[in-house]
């Protein structure tokens, strides 16, 4: 094998990998329909955000519960992991 071979395989691990490690909670799109604005600044009304979660498939729903849970991970989103938690219960 050559140096350019090694370097191709090591850079197509890293791009897949690195998506693999992205959360439910790290993507944009997860988390766009329990905003009211683009900037993504001001949640939606309970209400709102109670319909937005149950309209998810419930894999989506269980890894966002599941990362809610994880102090780490929730820390950034704490006031998105406070309605998540509330709503945890619902099926």
């Amino acid at each position: 094998m050559n140096i350019k071979e090694i370097g191709l395989g090591a850079f197509a691990l890293f791009a897949v990998g690195t998506t693999a490690l992205a959360g439910a909670l790290d993507v944009v799109d997860n988390l766009a329909p329990f905003y009211t604005d683009a900037s993504m600044k001001t949640m939606k009304p309970m209400p709102e955000f109670k319909a937005a979660f149950m309209a998810m498939p419930q894999n989506k729903r269980e890894m966002m519960m599941k990362e809610c849970n994880d102090a780490a991970m929730s820390k950034p989103y704490a006031e998105f992991c406070a309605n998540v938690n509330a709503l945890g219960g619902m099926k």
